[in-house]
């Protein structure tokens, strides 16, 4: 077992204790157990994983979730083990910080990019490369948006390794200078491991949060609050998005010249 394909097709189960051939075609992703078990509920299905550092449900249109857990680290092994599926592609469902006045909380974000602050993308790609979605994909879940008229908002993302900050000033002044829209921690580490991979892929989040102001911080209270009204439409536009553009949606897959 000395080649990546190798270690991967090994490992994926191994993380998330469902065998290969239960992974489907198309992806989501996400960093909280609820939403996996929300879908499994949704559709009569089995959660793997129980015990195993990431959990997984598949359903009969060859849909899977996957909780991949929270930060970066967590992302690049994910993208790394799906490459022993090759997915035709990977939807994100996170939350994020919104760091300017048009991101309001419930708010839905579609990233035309993000910011790689969070050191782990620079295992596989220098610094100068951009951390960016695959653009067809992100056409299609747009559509879907529309069609159940939500709104979005769209921008940079800045992706951080750092999970408390909010009491960091200097850091804090630094993130309204770079004027990213919204911030958060897996983001561009998905887009440049995905790259990497040969993996479409993209990311809808979900504003949980206002940190640039004491009284934006996320608390366990604001968080269950947002959990309750908006989670449950930013579960079904992944599975719609992702359930359709199989069917619907344009080849997603980029060129390599």
């Amino acid at each position: 077992m000395i080649d990546r394909i190798g270690i991967a097709r090994n490992w994926l189960p191994r993380y998330t204790g469902m065998p290969l051939d239960k992974f489907g075609d198309h992806i989501l992703l996400t960093n909280f157990l609820y939403y996996v078990t929300e879908f499994a509920d949704r559709f009569g299905v089995d959660v793997y994983g129980d015990n195993r550092p990431m959990q997984a449900a598949t359903n009969t249109a060859g849909l899977t979730i996957i909780n991949c857990g929270m930060g970066s680290a967590n992302a690049a092994t994910i993208m790394d083990l799906l490459s022993a599926r090759m997915p035709q592609g990977v939807l994100f469902l996170g939350k994020c910080g919104g760091l300017k006045h048009r991101a309001e909380i419930g708010n839905f974000i579609l990233p035309i990019a993000a910011i790689r602050g969070e050191g782990t993308s620079n295992d596989y790609f220098p610094p100068e490369v951009p951390a960016l979605p695959s653009f067809k994909l992100h056409k299609f879940v747009s559509q879907k948006i529309v069609e159940h008229g939500y709104e979005y908002r769209t921008g940079v993302v800045y992706t951080t390794n750092r999970r408390v900050w909010e009491h960091d000033q200097e850091f804090l002044d630094r993130l309204k200078r770079m004027t990213c829209i919204a911030i958060d921690m897996e983001t561009a580490t998905i887009f440049i491991v995905g790259h990497h991979n040969g993996i479409s892929r993209g990311a809808l989040l979900l504003v949980s949060d206002l940190p640039l102001t004491p009284e934006g911080i996320k608390t366990k209270e604001s968080d269950d609050k947002v959990t309750g009204q908006w989670t449950e439409n930013h579960l079904e536009l992944g599975i719609e998005a992702m359930t359709e553009i199989g069917a619907k949606g344009e080849p997603i897959k980029h060129f390599t010249y």
